[in-house]
């Protein structure tokens, strides 16, 4: 019997799931203001799976931003209120909340004043 530390998977790094990887990848692109290639990233990531629900909930808030900003206002919301179905502990911060471009649809689409 070989110990588990001689096998090559475990002297490899854990890498991140193929969900948690695109998230990533999905949240680095939108950061650089690469929206349209974010935007496929984030959808791939949660259609891959992701086990964290903030992190299910990260992706539907970036994919909201995106929507809001090509005034895709029914999608936005809809993004909004999926993060908040996926972690019903799902806000954005002070300042994300304040942003022009998506606080009101945030504030209805969530039921907040």
């Amino acid at each position: 019997m070989v110990p588990a530390a001689a096998t090559p998977a475990a002297a490899e790094p854990a890498r991140p799931a193929g969900g948690e990887q695109a998230l990533a990848q999905g949240i680095t692109s939108y950061q650089s203001g690469r929206y349209p290639q974010a935007e496929g990233q984030l959808k791939q990531a949660l259609k891959a799976g992701l086990g964290a629900p903030a992190d299910v909930a990260r992706a539907h808030k970036h994919l909201a931003f995106i929507y809001c900003t090509s005034r895709r206002q029914r999608q936005c919301a809809a993004a909004f209120k999926a993060a908040r179905a996926a972690d019903p502990r799902f806000a954005l911060s002070k300042a994300e909340a304040g942003h022009p471009m998506w606080s009101r649809v945030y504030r209805k689409a969530l039921g907040l004043k």
